[in-house]
């Protein structure tokens, strides 16, 4: 212990002894209280990624089961002169939808839980409205990057091969 605390700590005994001088650096007192505000931040990260991979499996799953019920239909549309990024808006513009749909039904709920976690703290911020426009389009391109995959694959094969079977 210091020189200078512990002559702090005899000076509080001898003017009172029944209660001992205790101390603590502010930097400890604050790092416990938060300390389970961290831990759930850390839960909170890892589960989204896994919330994100899950989503992008299913998205592609979707996407390549799309192109394949439209084989022939994107076959036919390359044989009269369809370009390869036509197709890809065609199939693209289904999937932007519901993605779409999700985020608006997804803002409201998302801004009430944040507003009701950030109420249990001394100071509070605002939520401000570019993080959910900046969640939003991270949604929008996570989504067409998986499902452009997809849709350039079907867009590209070659439409001999999807019309022979007819």
């Amino acid at each position: 212990m210091p020189k200078t605390l512990a002559a702090i700590e005899e000076v509080m005994k001898k003017y009172n002894p029944a209660f001992p001088f205790e101390y603590e650096f502010v930097d400890d007192a604050f790092n416990a209280m938060f300390k389970n505000e961290k831990l759930v931040g850390s839960l909170s990260q890892i589960f989204a990624l896994l919330a994100i991979i899950i989503s992008c499996l299913g998205l592609f799953g979707l996407s390549a089961y799309t192109a394949e019920q439209r084989r022939k239909e994107i076959g036919v549309r390359k044989v009269l002169g369809s370009s390869v990024t036509g197709i890809v808006q065609l199939l693209s513009k289904d999937f932007m939808r519901l993605v779409l749909v999700s985020i608006v039904l997804a803002i409201p709920f998302a801004w009430w839980g944040m507003h009701r976690w950030l109420e249990s703290f001394a100071y509070r911020i605002e939520i401000n409205w570019w993080v959910f426009a900046l969640a939003g389009l991270a949604a929008i391109c996570i989504a067409l990057l998986t499902v452009s995959f997809q849709a350039v694959k079907a867009a590209s094969a070659n439409p001999v091969k999807s019309l022979r079977a007819e």
